[in-house]
């Protein structure tokens, strides 16, 4: 696994990944929680990218049209639910808006990673690790396992959507298979009783 010069020092950076509603967030709360490690979040650099009067904001109006804000917000926000619905259901539309995030969640990434030099470790939560190739700003790789169907039924409850919406969204992404290739440690979260907890202990 390559790594950027600039990161070539003994500090640790957790990239910590999984499929969508395997329980990444669970084990970076408690991490945040428990631990005194700064943690670096994909999906919130996501968030604030395309706020309004932003760049990306501006881009993403542009393609999506007026109709991707959120008639209720009281900033003319995007509209998140309706734009995932989008991306998910449309490769092309899909393809589009991970070209200009990626590469600028990365960025940003690397600039936090910057600001905590003297931090021996980091946990960058990254949802998409593989599929956006953010594998070479990690020292490291801790990918979360979960049973398909218990990653199904999570996604149907938090997103409050159907079994086939939920299958098709999670065939976007790589298998919880390929991925194991390419992890350095596996934590195991298909059930209730947080298995996952000692092992985290025992690494930081």
């Amino acid at each position: 696994m390559s790594i950027q010069p600039k990161f070539k020092n003994k500090q640790r950076r957790i990239g910590l990944t999984g499929g969508i509603a395997s329980g990444k967030s669970t084990i970076a709360n408690y991490i945040k929680k428990y631990k005194d490690i700064p943690i670096l979040d994909a999906d919130q650099y996501s968030k604030e990218l395309i706020k309004p009067k932003s760049n990306c904001y501006e881009k993403v109006l542009a393609y999506f049209g007026p109709e991707i804000i959120d008639e209720y917000s009281s900033g003319n926000e995007i509209n998140r639910p309706l734009l995932k619905k989008i991306i998910f259901e449309n490769s092309i539309h899909r393809t589009w808006i991970q070209n200009l995030l990626h590469p600028l969640i990365k960025e940003k990434m690397i600039e936090e990673c910057n600001l905590y030099i003297n931090n021996k470790i980091i946990l960058l939560v990254i949802p998409l690790l593989f599929e956006a190739k953010f594998e070479d700003i990690c020292t490291e790789i801790w990918l979360v396992k979960c049973s398909k169907l218990e990653q199904i039924q999570r996604l149907i409850r938090r997103d409050k959507i159907s079994e086939e919406t939920a299958r098709n969204i999670i065939k976007l992404q790589l298998t919880f298979e390929a991925k194991t290739e390419f992890s350095d440690v596996i934590l195991d979260n298909s059930d209730d009783r947080n298995e996952w907890i000692d092992k985290v202990k025992d690494l930081i």
